[in-house]
């Protein structure tokens, strides 16, 4: 019996917390800051839960996380 396949992609951005949801980081943080202001760069830095709506995609994609 083969292995199943690992979604690299998915498993760059998830990492799975101690109570098994998914840890991820905050979408519009890369580039384009000048523009932004300094308290919502700072909110950018913090980590942020996944939705429970895509949890069960995320762990299909990862299956030995």
């Amino acid at each position: 019996m083969g292995k199943m396949k690992t979604r690299k992609a998915v498993k760059k951005r998830f990492k799975k917390t101690g109570t098994g949801k998914f840890k991820k980081t905050k979408a519009f943080a890369q580039h384009i800051m000048t523009k932004k202001s300094s308290k919502r760069k700072r909110n950018f830095r913090k980590g942020e839960v996944a939705a429970k709506a895509d949890e069960k995609r995320i762990a299909r994609a990862l299956p030995y996380e």
